[in-house]
């Protein structure tokens, strides 16, 4: 069992929602219970949403009793729900210390999809991002990863997940590999491996061992064709370049149908001209790929702008030339600041960046 879940029975009660359908097993066989006793439990929390021991209408009332002193279900609380125009909405869940992150919901017609974050800020300060903008706290535990899925599935029908919220979900690798587990697991929200997505700034050996553990659907925020603009935008690209990146991209799903969906942040006169176009067409060779091209969102303390529709749009013919399939991604949820790159939460930031980047941002407005 993962730290979360090997508490003793003696020490501070176990929340039940943070344990996957591995770990609730083995926590009954521990009280003494068969092993279906687990299952039994992933149901009622994630199936029927019901938290209430005394609720659980299969287990004995000695059990239920005994649940109640050596364990809870905690949700993190509500503190706002903003709903766009276009439907869109977003959550802003209370953790603890003072921290709260977002959560956001994105109707379609053939689909509902849910953006979940995985930490508490970000600590890869990429430089066109809101969330990094506004430094780091710490993990998510799986509990808080899974909660959010909870949450949102007591309001709206989810048919997908996409990892993409605050954080970078391989810098904490086993409580994100658990909360999917949860999300993929029949007897908890059972979603299709191809809709459930992770996506990742490029941790190259997280990348390797998440494919040995995990077979849902991977996302790389590239956002740069080149190693000298991928250092600036993406700061973690001088610890794994593209070269190390992309040799891990070119196999990493078996099933050589699947594809790694490459974001690329549509930024004017920095990252969006013919020549880069061409440069991501070469890069991406031999690289099972589709690629996002997505419009900058603004938000405070931004150094850029968005690239124009124009640009867009010779942008994708490029790509598309070189045998690319490429689409550009509609803004949701712009006028609640609930789009891609948007999110930043309430938290107490230990990296002091966003203190830092108040006062640059105080002088550049003097």
């Amino acid at each position: 069992m993962n730290s979360i879940a090997t508490k003793t029975l003696t020490a501070a009660k176990t929340n039940l929602l943070g344990l996957d359908p591995a770990n609730m097993r083995e926590y009954f066989v521990e009280l003494g219970e068969p092993a279906y006793r687990g299952t039994q439990m992933v149901k009622w929390l994630h199936q029927q949403r019901i938290i209430d021991f005394q609720q659980m209408t299969n287990f004995s009332q000695s059990l239920r009793a005994r649940l109640a002193d050596i364990a809870t279900v905690w949700i993190p609380k509500v503190i706002s729900r903003q709903l766009s125009q276009d439907g869109t909405c977003k959550w802003l869940l209370q953790l603890n210390a003072g921290n709260c992150i977002e959560t956001v919901y994105i109707p379609e017609k053939d689909r509902g999809t849910l953006c979940v974050s995985s930490q508490v800020g970000c600590a890869l300060n990429c430089s066109f991002c809101a969330t990094g903008a506004q430094g780091f706290n710490r993990d998510l535990s799986v509990a808080e990863i899974i909660a959010q899925v909870w949450i949102a599935k007591q309001e709206f029908k989810v048919t997908n997940v996409v990892l993409m919220g605050m954080g970078e979900p391989l810098l904490n690798f086993a409580n994100v590999v658990d909360a999917l587990n949860l999300m993929l697991d029949d007897n908890a929200y059972g979603l299709s491996k191809y809709r459930v997505t992770l996506s990742t700034s490029g941790i190259v050996p997280a990348m390797k061992q998440l494919a040995k553990v995990s077979e849902v659907a991977l996302a790389v925020s590239l956002h740069a064709p080149n190693d000298e603009l991928r250092n600036e935008l993406v700061p973690i690209n001088k610890k794994y370049p593209l070269k190390e990146l992309m040799n891990v991209c070119r196999d990493y799903f078996v099933d050589s149908k699947r594809k790694i969906t490459m974001e690329y942040v549509m930024l004017a006169g920095v990252n969006d001209t013919q020549q880069h176009a061409q440069q991501l067409v070469r890069l991406l060779q031999g690289v099972p790929a589709k690629v996002n091209l997505i419009p900058f969102n603004p938000y405070q303390f931004a150094r850029y702008q968005c690239s124009t529709p124009e640009a867009i749009a010779a942008f994708q013919s490029i790509l598309a030339a070189g045998g690319l399939t490429t689409i550009v991604r509609r803004p949701r949820g712009d006028d609640i600041a609930a789009a891609c790159g948007q999110l930043a939460g309430d938290f107490q930031d230990r990296t002091k960046r966003r203190q830092r980047n108040m006062a640059t941002w105080s002088e550049e407005q003097a």
